[in-house]
């Protein structure tokens, strides 16, 4: 059963923010010469890190609800100038639109099991993908969705 992350995606307003966000960055590694994909730093290292590099996800809350996941392709561990330990979580070039589901705030990450994920937004049929966001996020808040 995989593991997987959960943190706020700080700065981004909607999915669109994010996907530029990780569009860019994965341009920036091409031009590098590496694979496409984006480099999120965080303080905090995982202890699980082979539970999550299975099959694990990141999932991104965005304005108080989870609405989008990357999968963690590796996660780089660094001692920061400062001497701090920190790690860079490698994702991959997707980011795969999830259910919309309600998030209170939290500071950093936190592991997030299989079973608590929300399903992605493609499993629940066309109708629903074709929906706009603002109007998917409140039917997951009146639990309509």
């Amino acid at each position: 059963m995989a593991l997987h992350l959960i943190k706020l995606c700080v700065g981004a307003d909607s999915i669109q923010d994010l996907r530029d966000w990780v569009a860019e960055r994965s341009l920036n590694a091409m031009a590098a010469g590496l694979e496409p994909h984006s480099t999120h730093t965080t303080r905090m290292v995982p202890k699980r890190v082979d539970e999550l590099l299975e099959n694990g996800s990141l999932y991104w809350v965005i304005k108080g609800q989870v609405l989008a996941r990357q999968k963690l392709l590796n996660i780089e561990t660094f001692t920061g100038g400062d001497g701090i330990q920190r790690c860079h979580l490698i994702l991959g070039p997707e980011v795969v639109e999830t259910a919309p589901q309600p998030k209170r705030p939290f500071q950093g990450w936190r592991y997030l099991k299989d079973e608590e994920t929300p399903r992605d937004l493609g499993k629940l049929g066309e109708g629903v993908a074709a929906l706009p966001e603002e109007l998917r996020r409140e039917l997951a808040e009146l639990g309509l969705l």
